[in-house]
């Protein structure tokens, strides 16, 4: 079972208006023979105003409960609102959840489309200070860090890698279908493969923040890869290995050793635990989101009943 997610941030107002944030995600069970099937599909579109607040949201299939979450914060805050606008999605696992789960951290990054667009800095404008680097947010922003140099939220000096957009590979079915865009804009992608053998559900997941580049291609400014296995029966997590492949500050690679404090948990209970275990200096916001994600592999799993544990889907163009 292969579940993959995107979510584009685009700005058809131009720098300095409103976000639009359009995401779509599907599940695709490959079975040991014949061809794959697409299981389930979503879709959702957050605009999100200037002062990072939702403005609108349009789902599909529709969740009524989304309507909570207008008017309401697009970062801190979200989560709890999403809680308890859409619980049965969180309680299924859906695809439709992933999306709305991964809206804070799209709009946190999204702004770093332009200054890969342009290729460095761009005009200035209003330093937003309630926008910059926190001491303590996160490992790579911890105390003596990097990151945290005078006047380093002003400069572009993070480190980046050029990748071809992930659908590149042979296997038509390896992704949803992904918008084309020449503009601006930052795509956040996420991939869970899902199979199972014997006593074990084995994972492979791949996360990657990339922004568009004007000659086509993207910039990859965070790029993590992880593997894990887990019970079958309990589900719980056995073994964990994220793999840090593109990130911004010599600090932030440090984050895959902290991940081990999950070993050992439930993935059902992972959303609540990794925000309970990884806060802080403790863990890196990219690598907690990709790690809450597995949350979703126990009824990924449960669709391969019958199925003989199925098999993986070809592999796409990572960095």
């Amino acid at each position: 079972m292969r579940r993959t997610s995107t979510i584009d941030a685009t700005w058809p107002g131009g720098r300095g208006a409103g976000t639009v944030l359009t995401g779509r995600a599907r599940d695709l069970r490959t079975p040991a023979e014949g061809e794959p099937r697409v299981v389930a599909e979503a879709s959702m579109r957050v605009n999100v105003g200037t002062d990072r607040r939702i403005t609108e949201v349009v789902t599909d299939p529709g969740a009524p409960g989304t309507a909570a979450l207008v008017g309401g914060p697009s970062q801190s805050g979200y989560r709890a609102l999403l809680a308890g606008a859409v619980p049965g999605e969180i309680t299924a696992a859906t695809p439709l959840h992933l999306l709305l789960d991964d809206v804070p951290g799209a709009a946190l990054v999204s702004g770093v489309a332009f200054r890969c667009w342009h290729g460095g800095p761009v005009p200035a404008v209003p330093v937003d200070r309630s926008r910059l680097p926190r001491e303590g947010a996160c490992i790579g922003y911890q105390p003596g860090s990097s990151a945290l140099e005078p006047e380093e939220h002003l400069r572009w000096t993070r480190r980046t890698a050029r990748a071809d957009e992930v659908d590149s590979g042979e296997d038509a079915m390896a992704w949803h279908p992904l918008r084309i865009l020449r503009e601006p804009s930052l795509r956040r992608s996420r991939r869970i493969d899902v199979w199972t053998a014997g006593d074990t559900v084995h994972v492979d997941a791949f996360f990657q923040d990339a922004a568009a580049l004007p000659g086509g291609g993207r910039q990859v400014v965070h790029e993590y890869t992880l593997t894990a296995e887990a019970d079958r029966a309990t589900g719980i997590l056995r073994a964990l290995t994220p793999v840090p492949r593109v990130l911004p500050h010599h600090e932030c690679p440090l984050a895959v050793v902290t991940a081990a404090r999950v070993v050992g948990l439930p993935l059902a209970g992972l959303r609540p635990a990794v925000l309970r275990e990884l806060r802080g200096t403790a863990g890196c916001t990219h690598l907690n989101d990709t790690l809450r994600a597995l949350a979703d592999v126990p009824a990924l799993a449960e669709t391969l009943t019958g199925t003989a544990g199925g098999r993986r889907p070809g592999s796409e163009g990572e960095a």
